[in-house]
């Protein structure tokens, strides 16, 4: 019993597989933070492109 807490213990699969887990919430956390920033500024400049089209005269 001693022996397989000892080998248990010195085992690390399960850390890297934890660190994996982190790194890839941190991945999709700044992905997602980036997709917000990027929506809010297009939203914003297809409004003001929009408003800068509607109040020029069509021309012939």
């Amino acid at each position: 019993m001693m022996k397989f807490v000892k080998n248990f213990r010195k085992d690390e699969n399960g850390a890297v597989t934890v660190d994996w887990v982190v790194l890839t919430a941190a991945v999709v956390a700044l992905a997602g933070a980036a997709y917000s920033s990027i929506q809010t500024g297009a939203e914003k400049l297809t409004s003001e492109t929009g408003a800068y089209i509607e109040g020029k005269a069509p021309s012939d």
